[in-house]
């Protein structure tokens, strides 16, 4: 999520500098370049962030930035000396924004999780699915749906009352957050008895003929 939001940023026009590794990742080797679509508007940096002099390069880029997006576990950032407290002392105007799967804080932020984890907990899992068992929607609900576009929100939202006040500050993201908020009007029809828990009792949810998939007559 956090490649698509800087993807998406980039896309509508934002110049978007990546910061990379200066040594090869495991899930760098498994996309190949020429098809990393998430990869695509904006310069790239290899910078060796266990270096001093590394963070000081990114810092330097900070000074000159509008925002910065980084989507690493809680307290990553501020342990390699790029911190919110550390940038916006550098650029008093930076929107600092943040990705996590539960949140910067509370029982489960250091918790290790995946998209399929944080839909779970808002239900949205739960409601997608046969009768006999939820199947999981891709990681669109949580990761792109939850996370990447909802920081990109976020972010645009802040630089505009930045260009106003002059002031930054953080946006932090959580995808279950996202995803329950994604879920909100299923909330609202089963606080008011129009949705059921059952799945393929609803509407939506494949109880209705008219909204649901079917085989053509072609084999497809």
């Amino acid at each position: 999520p956090g490649p698509m939001c800087s993807m998406m940023l980039g896309d509508m026009g934002a110049d978007v500098i990546r910061v990379d590794r200066t040594k090869a990742h495991v899930m760098d080797r498994l996309a190949d370049p020429k098809f990393a679509v998430h990869n695509r508007s904006r310069r790239s940096v290899s910078v060796d962030l266990q270096k001093k002099e590394g963070v000081e390069v990114v810092l330097r880029l900070i000074e000159k930035a509008d925002g910065i997006t980084e989507p690493f576990r809680p307290g990553v950032a501020e342990r390699l000396g790029l911190g919110p407290d550390v940038c916006l002392a550098r650029n008093p105007k930076l929107v600092y924004g943040r990705m996590t799967g539960w949140g910067q804080e509370g029982p489960l932020a250091n918790a290790a999780g995946h998209d399929i984890n944080y839909i779970s907990i808002t239900g949205a899992l739960a409601a997608i699915g046969t009768k006999e068992k939820p199947v999981p929607p891709l990681n669109l609900v949580g990761d792109f749906g939850g996370g990447a576009l909802y920081l990109v929100v976020g972010v645009l939202a802040a630089m505009l009352e930045a260009a106003k006040s002059g002031k930054g500050q953080v946006v932090d993201t959580a995808m279950c957050d996202g995803a329950a908020s994604l879920m909100s009007m299923f909330f609202d029809m089963r606080a008011s008895g129009r949705w059921t828990e059952g799945r393929d009792q609803n509407f939506l949810d494949g109880g209705a003929h008219f909204y649901g998939v079917y085989e053509c007559s072609c084999g497809n």
